[in-house]
């Protein structure tokens, strides 16, 4: 189930938004798709990022892949409890498993992001 407050990237991140500050995770289904993630690439704070282009890494058992910036702007704060329990990702995506917060001056860019019904559609189609 996705949840119905986030919006949702093409390469799998989620988005919370909250003002000028979203919070950026992994869906559930990029992290099943991954496997156990056993490392995360944290970027610094005040790192700029930009829509869709890459700003973490994570590694599972399987890959590294690549975290893309959902939106644009500058990271305020850090997953640091990921940095010794990566499998939050794996076990609570949408809570516990939170990635960076980025603070937008584009926030517009969620336009191009999907909703949670849109996603879902989405994902379907990639299991076929």
């Amino acid at each position: 189930m996705v949840p119905s407050d986030l919006l949702f990237h093409k390469e799998h991140e989620w988005v919370r938004i909250d003002g000028n500050r979203a919070t950026v995770g992994i869906s559930h289904y990029a992290q099943n798709a991954l496997g156990d993630i056993v490392y995360v690439a944290l970027p610094k704070i005040g790192t700029l990022v930009s829509f869709a282009r890459e700003m973490a890494e994570m590694e599972s058992t399987k890959a590294v892949s690549p975290l893309y910036a959902p939106i644009g702007g500058t990271v305020v704060s850090v997953n640091e409890a990921l940095k010794d329990h990566p499998e939050l990702i794996n076990s609570d995506p949408y809570g516990k498993g939170w990635v960076v917060v980025v603070e937008t001056k584009t926030p517009a860019e969620v336009d191009q992001l999907m909703t949670a019904g849109d996603y879902e559609n989405f994902i379907k189609t990639l299991d076929h």
